[in-house]
């Protein structure tokens, strides 16, 4: 315990001195989490991200320290989402991504195990890949589409390839001197999956109403709640400043988002020369809009964001620039030196790729644009919010 305590320490001292060259961060508001994980060479952001924060979860709990297995999880991911394409005849997903509700429906239904019980790593690597798994799952599955029958056969092979590359799921397992099967590990955790809930803003659905996230890896097809953007992001705000976590997904794919930085940003171009030091002011004058975004980009000091408007979100959103990437886990709040607000956010990408230790800072207008969902406790959404999306506490 020591240890694992030690090293959360660290892993805090790291996120909390997170600097971009020539940005200085100071942090507001942090909230425990456990250490940071490597998804390698997966698309499974998506249980790295909601582990992470069911873990936080059991923290703020008082249940101790957690490492719960992400490939479980990923594993009955897979034969769920088989059931799905056969059924849809085709016409659905076997790919590697999904949301967290998938997480919350897996963990309700089948349980979960610690980290050392089932780690998913049967085949020689000392990091996962699913690439090759990946290949013969699509092809398996195309079989049985294209013969429009499920032999026991198909059965066996997905059961078989699983094992293979992941290992054999354990019927019971001895954790911490006690035997547990999946769903009884699970149980003692004592984490209710319907307490968690998903929020989103959108304007092409009515606010305060649930309606299904058009969003590739929705599979699922699930309902989220839909918010006003401010209210979203006073939801994120209250959350975090009431010592809770929260599970993000959005985009990545944007140039001011650079994790090698430690840094996501949402620069408005056209201010750039107002917000440079008198030095620079000539030399950025005379850039054009191109040049001035490379200066942006090299990181050197904060600049002006863009005022993220809901009209501004909805644009992006259809226009396909912001995309459903990534799942990160947002632990706490943060300032720059020019008072900017930032979200402190694990990433499940390992340490070894940027000097904070895995984690970044992504500013408010990053959020506030490039957000598509956010996954939380019930009893952190500020109660006026929850009256009008008529959440109870039952």
């Amino acid at each position: 315990m020591r240890t694992t305590i030690l090293i959360l320490c660290i892993v805090a001292l790291c996120a909390t001195g997170l600097s971009a060259q020539g940005y200085q961060f100071t942090e507001i508001k942090r909230t425990e989490a456990t250490s940071v994980k490597n998804q390698a060479s997966t698309g499974t952001c998506w249980s790295f991200a909601t582990a992470s924060f069911l873990e936080s979860e059991l923290l703020r709990r008082g249940k101790g320290v957690y490492d719960l297995s992400e490939m479980f999880i990923v594993r009955q991911k897979y034969l769920n989402q088989l059931q799905d394409y056969y059924v849809r005849q085709g016409k659905g997903s076997v790919g590697q991504g999904s949301l967290a509700h998938t997480f919350k429906r897996i963990f309700k239904e089948q349980g979960i195990t610690p980290e050392e019980v089932y780690h998913g790593i049967n085949y020689n690597s000392d990091r996962h890949n699913h690439s090759e798994m990946q290949r013969y799952i699509q092809a398996i599955a195309d079989v049985a589409i294209k013969a429009k029958h499920r032999s026991p056969e198909y059965h066996k092979l997905i059961n078989g390839l699983l094992d293979i590359y992941l290992g054999e799921l354990p019927e019971t397992f001895a954790y911490k001197g006690k035997t547990y099967t999946p769903k009884s590990f699970a149980a003692s955790l004592e984490l209710n999956m319907d307490d968690y809930i998903e929020l989103t803003s959108f304007t092409h659905h009515p606010y305060y109403g649930k309606f299904e996230l058009e969003v590739p890896d929705n599979w699922e097809h699930q309902l989220m709640y839909n918010l006003p953007l401010d209210e979203l992001i006073e939801t994120l705000n209250y959350a975090l400043n009431n010592g809770h976590t929260v599970c993000w997904d959005g985009d990545v794919s944007e140039k001011g988002f650079s994790f090698r930085n430690g840094v996501a940003i949402l620069p408005e171009v056209n201010k750039i020369a107002d917000y440079a030091s008198s030095d620079d002011r000539a030399r950025f004058e005379k850039l054009d809009e191109a040049g001035r975004l490379e200066e942006v980009y090299k990181f050197e000091r904060p600049y002006p964001e863009i005022n993220v408007t809901p009209e501004v979100r909805q644009e992006g959103f259809e226009t396909f620039v912001t995309t459903d990437d990534h799942l990160m886990h947002i632990t706490g709040l943060a300032k720059d030196q020019k008072g900017t607000m930032y979200y402190i956010t694990k990433n499940s990408w390992g340490t070894e790729r940027n000097t904070s230790g895995g984690y970044l800072n992504m500013s408010e207008s990053f959020v506030r644009s490039k957000t598509i969902y956010i996954l939380l406790h019930k009893e952190a959404i500020p109660p006026a919010v929850k009256a009008k999306l008529g959440i109870g506490d039952a």
